[in-house]
């Protein structure tokens, strides 16, 4: 049965179906609304996770052993399979079709995939899906339409501004939504709830300075304590603000501790980094950085990203300039491998 994205939330009021497929090239909205319908189900009762993500060597026995496999405690759980080229293969659609045909019991299974052409679409397995599963397609927002959508992300935030900002806003980020919820996130972190200003929506989106949080989280995680420690100044010369800075690098730690505590764990790299929301060009370099540094070292610095939090906002002492030169400054020195720790994926 196919549903609308929009509908997606009103479906899950009432009632939670056994298997969900979405496929699409809006990397964001399929984000959101996976993690909708995992949030969902956690609040059902869907305490485990298992996470498949196929490639050419995928062996699918694997999903299908899972599948009649019980929980050790009995809890439900979520069968989490990702076919990121869309095309599963012979092996693959027979497997796929296997799977549907007897859907294991207390599970809800979640298939993610990239748009499906007309082709892909007529395959036996395809519909099989659809028969079997909510079908949700995730669509492109028609470039007509990106400034509403802006405008409802920035009042989620409790944010608006005019017809002309949101224009603005539209055609910088030129369809990409990605970019788009980046630069809403930035208002948030710049300014408080309320109505934003044409000239403070385009200060943002238009910032050319020379360095940017970016710039800086890469020297974090590559250690390049020279390159850190210039950008670091650049930026206070340039009254970025501490709140956007710091966001940027707990981010940063947040996914490396994802990452640590799997490859301690043993798990796929790549499995790893789709969990952790890594993407394109920036997947080695932050692989790299995750293989190096200690899992205490990654959770100090959370600490310590906490603690410079404090600072800003007033009710802890410490210069945060010199604090956010510290955070970076930690990760300069490889870290050991003698913590390692189970990981509890969701």
């Amino acid at each position: 049965m196919r549903i609308k994205l929009e509908q997606l939330p009103q479906h899950l009021q009432k009632q939670t179906a056994s298997l969900y497929t979405l496929f699409g090239n809006e990397p964001l909205l399929i984000l959101e609304a996976t993690d909708l319908i995992r949030t969902h189900a956690r609040q059902q009762g869907y305490t485990e996770r298992e996470l498949f993500t196929v490639d050419q060597h995928f062996d699918w026995s694997d999903v299908l052993n899972a599948g009649n496999n019980l929980s050790l405690f009995g809890d439900r759980k979520i069968m989490d399979i990702r076919i990121p080229s869309g095309k599963p293969g012979k092996e693959g659609g027979k497997a796929i079709e296997a799977y549907c045909n007897a859907l294991p019991p207390d599970t809800l299974t979640l298939i993610t995939l990239p748009r499906i052409d007309k082709q892909g679409q007529a395959t036996k397995w395809f519909k099989m899906l659809e028969t079997t599963s909510m079908l949700i397609p995730v669509y492109a927002i028609a470039r007509d339409q990106l400034p509403d959508w802006i405008g409802q992300r920035l009042a989620r935030q409790q944010q608006k501004t005019d017809s002309a900002a949101l224009q603005f806003l539209a055609d910088q980020v030129e369809g990409n939504l990605l970019a788009a919820h980046q630069e809403i996130q930035k208002l948030a972190l710049l300014y408080p709830a309320g109505n934003l200003t044409f000239d403070q929506v385009k200060e943002v989106v238009l910032n050319v300075a020379r360095y940017d949080v970016y710039q800086l989280s890469d020297a974090m995680i590559s250690a390049d304590t020279a390159r850190y420690t210039r950008i670091l100044t650049g930026l206070q010369g340039e009254g970025t603000a501490p709140l956007l800075i710091l966001a940027t690098l707990a981010e940063q730690i947040r996914q490396l501790i994802i990452l640590r505590k799997g490859l301690d764990n043993g798990q796929s790299p790549a499995q790893l980094l789709q969990a952790a929301r890594v993407w394109g060009d920036r997947q080695k370099s932050v692989m790299t950085a995750a293989k190096r540094i200690s899992l205490q070292s990654l959770t100090q610095g959370l600490s310590d990203a906490a603690k410079i939090d404090r600072i800003i906002k007033g009710v802890a002492q410490g210069d945060i300039w010199d604090e956010l030169l510290q955070l970076g400054l930690r990760f300069a020195i490889p870290g050991s491998r003698q913590f390692r720790e189970k990981v509890t994926n969701f």
